[in-house]
């Protein structure tokens, strides 16, 4: 078997940067989501029409490459990072991609997230990959830590060599409605974030409204975030089809006004291969093909890679695999 995968090393994106922009009360004020309305939208994905046989397998592989590889417990330890960071660099069985023909393509996660106090481990670990470590700073998953707190805590996981770093806004400053200290304080983040990508967990389980998501959404893309992310994985309610759907209608909104692409990371509860395939469809239809690259789209995921390894087994083999033969340590 040959799938057909455009081989991601063969064509770097060029990707501008998002500046950032003046905060405009005008236009957030303008926002206004139908919760009903997207319900309806969020249920025909995956429920018209869906990617079979090669065509799933081909998808599956794309889908690892969009995974930021995730460990987040109160129990992390410096072993699990690195047995992690091993998985990260070898994600699927050689025996797999052998049998799938996809040997010459490079199928490795978007990235590896860890608390900021593993950057220097996974760093070290990945050291000749090419996968970027992100970092969860600002108090996550809260985000209530002093100010002068946050910006340490992303300073010090850019010295240890995080280049992408996930920071946690202030779910009441969404329910007060002030915006500007939403968008102040994202900014300060950004300018603390220097070079490396900065990703905002809304949190949107907490936002109370899909309203509220969307304006959270376009407050921190003024603000200058690279990445609009649901959640972090702790809340009640994570990512889900119709929240994705507020965040990604504002990106086409700002990209169409400012032509910045802005990326999307739906994380938390997402665990199957199936999960993943609706997430990429709902990509597609509504903002196209160009977003299905590791620069514009990411799963915040810590079994999802498990699952997609069963899926490619059963896809070669006609039978599922135990959890076991594709281990994550």
């Amino acid at each position: 078997m040959s799938l057909k995968v455009v081989d991601n090393k063969s064509a770097e994106p060029v990707h501008k940067r998002n500046p950032g922009y003046p905060l405009d009360l005008d236009w957030v004020e303008r926002v206004r989501m139908n919760r009903s309305a997207l319900e309806r939208r969020a249920g025909t994905i995956g429920a018209r029409r869906t990617v079979k046989k090669d065509y799933q397998l081909a998808w599956l592989l794309k889908a690892i490459t969009m995974i930021d590889l995730t460990t987040l417990n109160s129990d992390d330890t410096p072993g699990r990072v690195e047995r992690l960071c091993a998985k990260a660099r070898h994600p699927v069985r050689q025996d797999i991609l052998d049998q799938l023909g996809a040997t010459h393509l490079r199928i490795l996660p978007g990235a590896v997230c860890v608390y900021h106090s593993f950057v220097d481990t996974a760093v070290r670990a990945l050291e000749g990959t090419g996968i970027p470590v992100a970092a969860v700073s600002t108090g996550f998953p809260h985000g209530l830590a002093p100010v002068e707190t946050k910006i340490a805590e992303i300073e010090a996981s850019v010295k240890d060599g995080a280049k992408e770093i996930d920071i946690v806004i202030e779910r009441g400053m969404v329910l007060r409605g002030d915006w500007q200290a939403l968008y102040d304080q994202v900014r300060t983040f950004r300018k603390a974030c220097g070079e490396a990508h900065i990703k905002t967990i809304l949190g949107t389980g907490e936002l109370a409204t899909q309203t509220n998501v969307a304006k959270a959404s376009l407050v921190c893309m003024l603000a200058g975030a690279d990445f609009i992310k649901t959640s972090t994985g702790k809340e009640k309610v994570n990512a889900n089809l119709v929240t994705s759907l507020t965040m990604i209608r504002m990106i086409r909104w700002f990209a169409e006004e400012t032509g910045i692409e802005i990326g999307y990371k739906p994380a938390g509860g997402i665990a199957t291969a199936g999960d993943a395939l609706k997430y990429m469809a709902l990509m597609k239809e509504e903002l196209g093909t160009n977003w299905l690259q590791p620069h514009l789209f990411r799963f915040g995921a810590s079994s999802l890679l498990t699952d997609i390894e069963r899926q490619l087994e059963h896809g070669l083999t006609g039978h599922y695999a135990a959890d076991y033969r594709q281990p994550m340590v």
